[in-house]
């Protein structure tokens, strides 16, 4: 079955964006399985970004905002 659209995802779009590099996306992703497999613990790409100082909340948001996730996701603490 072939799709027309495919919703991009958040590390691709960040990288579109100009936020972050394709490097960066990987290191982060790389991050999040091995959180999964070793500590069963799924923590989502942003947040990783996020606490790395490599995207910032406003870009988070604006991100969510353009795959159609209009609710901020992360707040400032």
């Amino acid at each position: 079955m072939e799709t027309e659209h495919l919703e991009k995802r958040f590390g691709i779009l960040a990288v579109e964006k100009g936020f972050i590099t394709a490097d960066q996306v990987i290191e982060a992703l790389k991050i999040q399985v091995m959180e999964d497999i070793e500590k069963g613990k799924h923590r989502l790409i942003g947040r990783i970004l996020l606490e790395q100082g490599l995207i910032t909340l406003s870009q988070i948001n604006d991100l969510l905002g353009l795959l159609g996730k209009n609710i901020p996701l992360f707040k400032e603490q």
